[in-house]
């Protein structure tokens, strides 16, 4: 699933396309197709990004809900879009330019924008008091200016569950699944199993302000990278990391492999049913 950068960047990609003109809805797949109609025409006015969630705001406070889950996927692009080929739930179209006598155009024009959503676990539309309702049930995310720490805090503080399950639980923190989490930890000097209300108020600021580095830096180049300077691979001559998420990390997806710092095996667990990754020595 993915994480609460991509959405953030996902956000900004879907405003550049379309903010400010109208779109054209349908649902090739079938599954949206009252949906669709009623965005098609409309002005998309804004987008954002609430953790996992995703929100396009149109025009007659239509606000269109989406979120990816483990296998939704966008894709987009500029021109005459593609055949729909497989289960697009929606694509979105630019109204495109109008000829100089006020019709579509008859060639097909590089001015257009199309974006395609395959397999979402939620594609639909919301009003706003749903929206509110929706925000009200999620932490604050460390990406959104907005976000009040002290609310997450003052659950993890009174709670015996584990720090790593209560910072993947998306009503405690937005956003943070977990590669952020166990990096943040491991960088924090935190087991993951310590109980939430073992953690100080100085350890939880560090760590909120880490995510909020870490996750800044993801939304600016795509890609998740938690290793200090110092740990670099040219910094210690060691092979860059090789993985299909990318990005050079302490402790994720590298179980018996030596700590960075210390040269301890990384260890792996589960907790909510889900890999878990820390190092013995350095994480107590």
């Amino acid at each position: 699933m993915p994480e609460g950068h991509t959405i953030h960047r996902l956000a900004a990609r879907h405003a550049e396309l379309f903010a400010g003109g109208k779109v054209l809805a349908a649902s090739p797949q079938g599954r949206f197709t009252e949906g669709a109609a009623r965005l098609s025409g409309t002005v998309l006015e804004t987008t954002e990004a609430y953790g996992k969630h995703l929100l396009h705001h149109y025009s007659g406070e239509l606000i269109l809900h989406v979120h990816l889950g483990l296998y939704g996927k966008f894709a987009d692009g500029h021109g005459e879009p593609p055949e729909p080929v497989g289960q697009i739930r929606l694509r979105l179209t630019s109204d495109g330019p109008t000829s100089e006598h006020g019709g579509r155009p008859t060639e097909p024009s590089d001015d257009r924008r199309w974006l395609d959503l395959r397999g979402p676990t939620a594609c639909e539309l919301l009003t706003p008091p749903e929206v509110a309702a929706l925000r009200a049930r999620l932490g604050p995310d460390p990406l959104r200016a907005d976000a009040d720490p002290e609310r997450a805090y003052a659950r993890i503080s009174r709670s015996s569950t584990a720090l790593a399950a209560l910072l993947l639980d998306q009503s405690v923190v937005a956003g943070t699944g977990l590669i952020f989490v166990t990096e943040a930890l491991f960088r924090a000097g935190l087991s993951p199993i310590l109980p939430g209300r073992a953690l100080t108020r100085a350890g939880w600021e560090v760590l909120w302000a880490d995510l909020v580095e870490l996750m800044t830096l993801a939304v600016a180049t795509g890609r998740i990278d938690t290793v200090r300077a110092a740990h670099l691979p040219a910094a210690m001559g060691r092979p860059a990391r090789v993985d299909r998420h990318g990005g050079e990390v302490y402790v994720y997806r590298r179980p018996g492999q030596p700590c960075h710092v210390c040269a301890t095996p990384i260890a792996r667990g589960t907790i909510t049913a889900r890999n878990l990754y820390w190092c013995p020595t350095c994480q107590v």
